[in-house]
């Protein structure tokens, strides 16, 4: 399959996830804790499935959040990485600021990948060597050079554990916001300069904006300075940046990436 083929595929599961939302009122679903205080609601497992339905084919592996995961991924070139439904505490919330995640990778590198929030209409689609758009007009990163002025977007849970508040007297601009997906898709579409988060997250929180990212030519970069690898056999990452490519020298340096292990 081409990537145009890959694209056109995701943009299809998209379309057939949000006619499958549109029963549900965001901020007025029912929902149940699956572990912690991590909400779940019928939502999610409805898409999950006709996602599974509709991109899942033989010879793909298969990684989602409302999967039990298989370890046969592990021996598939292309795998899809699907989050039915990232944001689901802000969907239950009612806040706009949830999506569907799909990314597909191969060989363990991130190459095409769809993001669709509904609440505001905006879907981004791309993959590696074809750019990105949102909604169906070319789109690309900021062109930022330096963090002074910079929007920079984090995590609106590490921002409530005052995991942020170091960054207080930055040059930058922060804005607190849910779904870690959304954010990379904001960064990939030039509607934001740089988002990062500096705790794990699994992979089916960041492989399709880190496709996005990338496809717009961006940057994406774990703690150690190093593009993501995924499909691993514990399907998390320690953490993630996200940046304009004229920010990632600065950035990188600011949050001493490469100190880390991966």
């Amino acid at each position: 399959m081409s990537r145009s083929d890959d694209v056109e595929i995701i943009r299809r599961a998209l379309d057939a996830a949000v006619e499958i939302l549109r029963p549900y009122t965001p901020g007025s679903v029912e929902y149940r804790f699956k572990e912690g205080d991590d909400p779940v609601t019928a939502a999610d497992d409805a898409v999950n499935d006709a996602l599974k339905a509709l991109l899942h084919r033989d010879g793909d592996g298969w990684l989602s959040e409302e999967t039990a995961d298989d370890p046969a991924r592990l021996e598939k070139r292309r795998v899809w990485i699907v989050d039915p439904l990232d944001g689901t505490r802000e969907f239950v919330a009612g806040i706009p600021e949830w999506c569907v995640s799909i990314g597909l990778v191969e060989d363990g590198e991130a190459v095409a990948g769809g993001i669709c929030n509904p609440a505001t209409g905006q879907v981004v689609l791309g993959a590696r060597g074809l750019g990105v758009t949102l909604n169906g007009v070319p789109a690309r990163p900021t062109a930022a050079t330096s963090l002074q002025g910079a929007l920079v977007l984090g995590s609106r849970s590490e921002f409530k554990r005052g995991e942020w508040a170091r960054f207080g007297e930055a040059p930058f601009r922060t804005q607190a916001m849910g779904s870690v997906a959304y954010k990379l898709s904001l960064v990939a579409a030039g509607l934001a300069d740089a988002t990062w988060t500096l705790v794990p997250k699994h992979e089916w929180d960041v492989a399709a904006g880190v496709a996005l990212v990338q496809a717009a030519g961006g940057a994406a970069l774990g703690l150690d300075g190093a593009p993501p690898v995924f499909n691993r056999p514990k399907p998390k990452l320690q953490g993630l940046i996200a940046v304009a490519p004229g920010l990632a020298a600065e950035v990188g340096g600011f949050l001493h990436l490469g100190t880390r292990s991966a």
